[in-house]
């Protein structure tokens, strides 16, 4: 059995449809499951079982010989939330509690951390493992992101194979569930049906034009295609954080300017 968090977010439905598709039927979906829109990621999908969350470790208990790799891509995303305590809890306890789990069974573990941990960048991107402790996150997310890639760091109990994928700005289909920490494409393309342009940010900064802020936007399925080559390649490669991104940053006035062209509008672009 494979085992999902996440599994009716963003990431972790269209990792699931990938799966489906390439045959995987033994699935064990864990997230809360309590939002019927957000729900509707896992129509058609295949699957033995869904457990919620918190039930996940009393499951691991009597299951975890059978399973065969955890993909933990559940997580308290909203960069917007300042409870540390509710970052502690679900992003670096939990966290704690599957990678134990893992080092105890000897399940395989592929993880999701965050470009958010990088800050505003004043060390550059590199997911060289020495420069981790020393980043400096702007947002509780963000913090308990790389709290939780320095203690891993730190262990000498380990799974067999572990990695934590740094994502970058990631969209497309099934985030339609996460309101305003959906992506910019997803923002646009509402827009544009609405109204037949799109409203960018203001740039805070004298030395960036209005919409030239950059990002690292990379497509959710190319993301899913690292992933799977991560758990098709474990025993070939080593154990680690890695950056999961394009590597180019691009403006969100070149992001916008090609979503209008893949919907075949005039681009009508404001800030």
């Amino acid at each position: 059995m494979i085992v999902i968090t996440g599994a009716v977010g963003f990431i972790g439905s269209c990792l699931v449809r990938d799966l489906n598709e390439k045959g995987y039927r033994q699935l064990v979906l864990v997230d809360e499951f309590d939002t019927p829109q957000k729900n509707k990621n896992l129509v058609g999908k295949q699957y033995v079982m869904q457990i919620h969350r918190d039930h996940l470790m009393v499951w691991l208990e009597t299951y975890a010989t059978k399973v065969e790799c955890i993909f933990h891509l559940g997580a308290r995303t909203d960069t917007t939330e300042k409870s540390t305590a509710i970052f502690d809890r679900l992003n670096l306890h939990y966290s704690q509690a599957i990678w134990t789990y893992c080092t105890q069974y000897q399940i395989p573990l592929i993880y999701a951390s965050s470009a958010a941990t990088y800050g505003l960048g004043e060390l550059g991107y590199d997911d060289r493992h020495d420069l981790i402790p020393h980043l400096k996150p702007l947002n509780p997310y963000g913090v308990s992101k790389n709290d939780f890639d320095i203690w891993a760091l730190q262990q000498h109990q380990q799974p067999p194979f572990w990695v934590g994928l740094k994502f970058f700005n990631v969209y497309g289909p099934n985030e339609y569930h996460k309101g305003r920490m959906a992506s910019v494409v997803f923002h646009a393309m509402k827009q544009i049906k609405a109204t037949g342009a799109m409203k960018l940010f203001r740039s805070h900064r004298l030395d960036v034009a209005d919409g030239h802020q950059s990002r690292d936007f990379v497509y959710v399925k190319d993301v899913i295609s690292v992933i799977y080559y991560f758990y098709q390649h474990r025993q070939q490669v080593e154990s680690g954080l890695y950056n999961l991104g394009t590597g180019q940053a691009r403006t969100f006035v070149a992001l916008v300017e090609a979503t209008f062209q893949a919907m075949n509008r005039t681009p009508n672009i404001g800030s």
